[in-house]
């Protein structure tokens, strides 16, 4: 079999598509075979040994077993790294198996807490974080997205420094842990019950951020968005909508998931925001100024999405007055030209005007004697947009009035309904408003925890035109961001709140550190000085800190008392042996400290990163009681 390695790698090293800095990819060979690709094909075929073994001999042509060729390529002898040898030698990596023989399936990265940090719109967002992957059996992943305890429950806002006893269906929440796990976490409670999510996800602006190779870079992040954003749908609404800002790496790989996840016939619109007048000039080609908003609904909508107008609006456009209110007119005929007597001719005919006062009838009388029809000053026969059942009942809303000679019908349209809410209005699909340029998201943030503490966050008013074009204010409608990064769409809400003396309620989840510092700082002085509050919670950490400690280790000997620490406290793997462990310490001192590091986390239990609810009275996990009588009221 050695020879046969040997061979079948010097074969491919002669294929440049296979090759990456002097290394073969064995993922990019698997990918090929598997498509059938001529050219590695062919070569494959100039070796007598590799036909005898990887081709069936059909009436002279050979058929190629790939299948057969996958089960080689991804043993565990095939190309092993120092990092995978080591694990091969303590048993840390079964026999090379795949995935539809082993009826296991890959789930990526949900636990890695060092996901990009949101807003990923800029050329220095890189980070050098390793994603770690792993195959799990179903089983073990139910339990891994089991609901999780929560912890160190505290207020923000007006309520700082009390009690907290129960978080109810009106609390603000804000939860500080990894994103996929809170929000299946929260699907007992909130299951169909969410009328908007906004989220601003990491944007993958360059082909390593998600350390693959180039052929799996989409693919590794459509994976990664495609596990919270089912969950997502489950959290919303029947009436629910979602909203996702994204640039124009991913824009369009998001779209032909958002229609897979959400169904294409519950697009709503792609909005396109001017976010950088100016332009980032260091791009190549075209200086980038915009993003997009990708809108989906969960199912086809009863009613229209709109906004309601400002008083500035309002002021301006609805100048004429009488008993009952500010009103403008609208022009009662179609001024749509395809519209006319000639496909629409239950809608032409004639309206009478009483010139004293200026009502309408549809009888011709004395005093309504001015015959009107809607005809164009060019003789075009064209239509009204009402039929003749409606003027009857709604007469009173119309008036004629002579414009440059001629006479013309016009119908009121007030400020208010008969409600008293204030009339809405569609939005465009390009937003072009200085009020939703980066710089002015990156001014609120500044202004409120320092500058420096976070880079380009989502301008506060363009989340406050997507709160109230999703919501109501009266109706406890829920909110929620699960990459809430700085905290804009937290202080969207409270901020529209207290304007409209609205009952909505936002539930945001971060899981980078900052959460503990710019986040909650933010909300804390937005909340605060409004006179509401925020319940500030954690899933509870199991063998997340370890992970944690282990990111943060400087050097190999913080690892090694880590992984003393680990062997006393950790919930390790059921493959782990720590004896083998401990008896390869040489191989494993030889591992570079990014290697180290990537081993210590695969060896533990990823299942118990975080406590599992249905077992918050073990007394292991050390839970107060007070957090658990939170948690109980919470998970019913």
């Amino acid at each position: 079999m050695q020879n046969l390695l040997q061979e079948l790698t010097g074969l491919l090293s002669l294929d440049d598509r296979l090759v990456s800095e002097g290394r073969l990819m064995k993922n990019k060979v698997v990918e090929l075979a598997l498509n059938l690709d001529p050219l590695l094909i062919r070569h494959l075929l100039k070796s007598e040994s590799m036909k005898s073994h990887f081709f069936s001999d059909v009436d002279g042509i050979f058929v190629f077993d790939k299948i057969k060729f996958q089960k080689f390529v991804s043993n565990k002898k095939f190309l092993p790294d120092s990092f995978t040898s080591y694990k091969n030698k303590i048993g840390l990596t079964s026999e090379s198996e795949y995935l539809t023989d082993s009826q296991e399936v890959v789930l990526s990265w949900p636990y890695k807490d060092c996901v990009l940090e949101g807003g990923q719109d800029r050329e220095d967002s890189v980070r050098t974080e390793i994603f770690w992957n792993e195959t799990l059996a179903p089983d073990q992943i139910d339990r891994l997205l089991s609901p999780k305890a929560l912890a160190n429950f505290r207020y923000l806002g007006k309520k700082y420094g009390e009690y907290v006893e129960e978080v109810s269906a009106e609390s603000h929440l804000l939860i500080k842990g990894n994103n996929l796990l809170s929000l299946h976490t929260l699907v007992k409670n909130y299951e169909g019950k969410v009328r908007l999510i906004y989220i601003d996800p990491p944007y993958n602006t360059n082909n390593d951020s998600f350390q693959y190779n180039d052929s799996f870079s989409h693919s590794t992040w459509l994976t990664f968005m495609r596990s919270r954003l089912e969950v997502a749908k489950k959290l919303l609404a029947p009436n629910g909508v979602i909203a996702m800002s994204i640039d124009q790496n991913e824009a369009f790989y998001l779209k032909v998931l958002g229609d897979e996840v959400f169904g294409r016939a519950n697009f709503i619109s792609a909005v396109t925001v001017q976010n950088n007048p100016k332009g980032r000039v260091m791009d190549r080609h075209f200086a980038t100024s915009h993003e997009y908003i990708l809108f989906y609904s969960k199912a086809r909508l009863a009613e229209e999405l709109s906004v309601r107008k400002t008083a500035e609006q309002l002021k301006k456009d609805y100048t004429e007055q009488d008993e009952d209110g500010s009103f403008r007119t609208l022009e009662l005929r179609n001024t749509h030209r395809e519209f006319g007597k000639h496909n629409r001719e239950n809608l032409f005919y004639p309206i009478y005007v009483n010139p004293a006062d200026s009502t309408v009838s549809l009888e011709k009388s004395k005093e309504y004697h001015i015959k009107v029809e809607p005809i164009w000053d060019d003789g075009f026969e064209g239509c009204w947009t009402w039929g003749t059942t409606k003027v009857e009942l709604e007469g009173d809303l119309l008036l004629g009035r002579q414009v440059k000679g001629q006479w013309k019908i016009y119908r009121k349209s007030y400020a208010t309904s008969d409600d008293g809410e204030a009339v809405s209005r569609k939005l465009k699909t390009i937003w072009l408003a200085k009020e939703f340029h980066t710089e002015k998201g990156q001014k609120a943030v500044d202004q409120l925890v320092g500058k420096g503490r976070f880079r380009s966050p989502k301008p506060v008013e363009m989340i406050k035109t997507i709160v109230d074009l999703a919501t109501k204010q009266d109706s406890n409608d829920i909110v929620m961001d699960f990459f809430a990064g700085s905290g804009t769409t937290g202080q969207a809400v409270l901020e529209l709140n207290a304007a409209d003396s609205g009952n909505r309620v936002c539930i945001l989840c971060e899981q980078l550190d900052y959460i503990e510092t710019t986040t909650s700082t933010r909300l804390q002085k937005v909340a605060e000085p409004l006179g509401q509050s925020i319940i500030y919670c954690e899933l509870a950490v199991a063998n997340q800190a370890f992970v944690d400690a282990i990111e943060a280790a400087a050097t190999i000997e913080d690892l090694a008392k880590i992984w003393a620490d680990m062997q006393e406290k950790a919930f390790l793997s059921y493959r782990v042996n720590p004896r083998a462990i401990d008896e390869s310490r040489d191989e494993f001192a030889n591992l570079s400290l990014a290697d180290q590091k990537r081993f210590l986390v695969e060896v533990l239990d990823k299942n118990m990163l975080y406590v599992p609810a249905s077992e918050i009275d073990d007394q292991a996990y050390a839970i107060p009681e007070a957090d658990k009588a939170v948690n109980k009221k919470f998970f019913g």
